[in-house]
């Protein structure tokens, strides 16, 4: 049935402009005026103690201790001389002191690029020759990759050694009273996050105070029943999914927030024990690793305060979901979608009834609009059609940094954001994604999913974990080839990994290679990362 202005209330898709609009309560965003992101979350009302954990050590900082360093170091940054948009670089590994170093930032309209701790020196002296920053922020650790791929760049230590250039001695100066304030605007730039680069060279993504201003709101709308909960930190707070959640959006609500410097499973478990913790956000790995292990798991850790398991990066089976549940009781499942260009939003789950709905990314988010589009006419889709799915709202970028023509391609002059995943929403307003458009495999013209494949392959009871990518030849353009890990006492063979995909799929789907691997790379948010896995079957043509 179709109501005001076309707009059909289950699916929210309206059909004179065939745009789907989100069935979540719209965002009430501040009016366009000057405002930073750091003094937006600051001034969110709770009643939240304890804002940080170090989940090794004990250390933590109450919220009173936290916008008391942000205002020590904000004031001594200006001081250095660093002024609205000058570009900081954080190299880090989760901590607790993470936050501080962005917020600062952030507030002073200056801008925050984060790097992965993992990166080498020549990955990490690409982004600087990029993104060209007058600052880093690292530690003693990882100063030699700062020192190897940019000499010359001033650095600031974050620990407590006896070195005067360091966060901790900022954090102790008294804040300056008569800093120099440079009003910032929300559509100034906030943050320049470079994307994993999956199928590509990694982008440097250009978002403004305005986007993640409308992120921390639609997480705080998420979770306003969830005030002064324990969050476990694991995901990495370079990437968007830590940055929105931990460095950001959860300050908002007054949450504790428990952090890992990296994953580890005892770790991780032990900490939702020491600490309570009630909200535990992973990557499907993770999830399936828990549920793997799960009696083992139970009978170690305690882990009755664990009620929430938030997942993103991609979807997650009906068994994964059921077993989960069945293994951990009372814990609910919360899925989500999002990118980096999109701040980390897009679709999400919000009730265990909902993520039932299996294999879906949830409701489109609060005042985001949707659009399916065809891959091949560029013409918008209807209910249930798949093709490439477009984003629009206040957490889209601004555009890719130095980089006009990537901007081009990717967001049209209307503001919609191309995402490259192929996807369709359902009768009741729910998206499912299906694959990325650029991993689609050209087979004699037809387009193979190759996340279709790895579903199939992954409910066979001998294969642990599975990526499927495409392998070049001349008479068929591309055919799909499958890296399979074995479970552990299984000796499954090719033949017999091609022949249970052939039984299931049309001709032009079956696999026709397959190599056997220890184990699947994946990126900090669990996407597989295909362009490694075409490398090595490149190597070996």
């Amino acid at each position: 049935m179709e109501v005001q202005g076309g707009i059909d209330p289950r699916s929210g898709f309206c059909s004179s402009n065939s745009i789907f609009y989100s069935k979540r309560k719209p965002l009430s965003l501040p009016p366009n005026y000057s405002l930073d992101a750091t003094t937006f979350i600051s001034s969110q009302p709770h009643h939240g103690n304890i804002a940080f954990i170090d989940a090794s050590t004990g250390r933590q900082f109450t919220y009173p201790q936290l916008w008391r360093a942000v205002d020590s170091v904000t004031s001594s940054l200006s001081t250095m001389g660093i002024r609205k948009g000058d570009v900081i670089l954080l190299l880090s590994p989760n901590s607790i002191y993470f936050p501080i170093v962005c917020l600062s930032v952030i507030s002073l309209g200056a801008i925050i690029t984060t790097t992965n701790p993992l990166n080498t020196s020549r990955e990490i002296a690409k982004q600087i020759a990029d993104s060209k920053p007058v600052l880093a922020f690292t530690t003693p650790q990882l100063l030699s990759k700062i020192t190897g791929a940019s000499p010359s760049l001033p650095v600031i230590l974050m620990d407590s050694s006896s070195s005067t250039n360091t966060l901790e001695r900022m954090m102790e100066k008294e804040p300056e009273s008569t800093r120099v304030i440079e009003r910032i605007n929300q559509d100034d730039t906030a943050t320049l996050l470079y994307s994993s680069g999956t199928t590509g060279p990694s982008k440097g993504v250009v978002s403004s105070h305005k986007n993640l201003i409308a992120m921390v709101q639609i997480i705080l709308d998420r979770f306003s029943h969830s005030k002064g909960e324990t969050f476990i930190c694991t995901v990495p707070m370079f990437h968007i999914y830590g940055l929105a959640v931990f460095a950001t959006g959860l300050l908002a609500l007054g949450s504790t927030i428990v952090v890992l410097s990296k994953f580890e499973m005892h770790d991780l478990l032990s900490s939702i024990q020491n600490f309570r913790a009630s909200f535990l956000p992973l990557v499907p790995p993770i999830l399936v690793a828990m549920l793997n292990n799960a009696d083992a798991i139970k009978t170690k850790y305690d882990l009755s305060s664990l009620h929430t398991v938030l997942s993103g990066g991609a979807p997650l089976s009906k068994e994964v979901t059921e077993g989960f549940i069945e293994k951990y009781g009372n814990v609910k499942i919360l899925q989500g979608y999002g990118l980096t260009e999109s701040s980390g939003v897009g679709s999400s789950t919000e009730s265990l009834q909902e993520s039932r709905r299996y294999g879906t990314a949830g409701l489109v988010s609060s005042s985001t609009e949707a659009m399916i589009v065809d891959t091949q006419t560029g013409r918008p889709l209807s209910v249930n059609q798949t093709g490439e799915l477009w984003l629009r709202g206040p957490t889209i970028m601004k555009g890719y940094f130095s980089n006009e023509e990537a901007t081009m391609s990717t967001i049209n002059s209307e503001g919609w954001l191309r995402t490259g995943d192929i996807c369709y929403i359902d009768s009741d307003g729910f998206l499912f994604v299906v694959d990325r458009l650029k991993e689609l495999i050209k087979y004699k013209g037809y387009q193979v999913p190759p996340a279709e494949l790895e579903a199939l392959l992954l409910t066979h009871p001998a294969i642990l974990d599975v990526a499927v990518i495409p392998f070049p030849d001349k008479e068929v353009g591309q055919y799909p080839m499958a890296y399979v890990v074995r479970k552990p006492g299984s000796n499954i063979s090719q033949t017999q990994v091609m022949d249970f995909v052939a039984q299931q799929v049309a001709p032009y789907k079956k696999i026709r290679k397959v190599a056997f691997i220890s184990s699947i790379p994946k990126n900090p948010s669990g996407k597989i990362l295909r362009k490694d896995l075409i490398a090595l079957a490149s190597s070996k043509l």
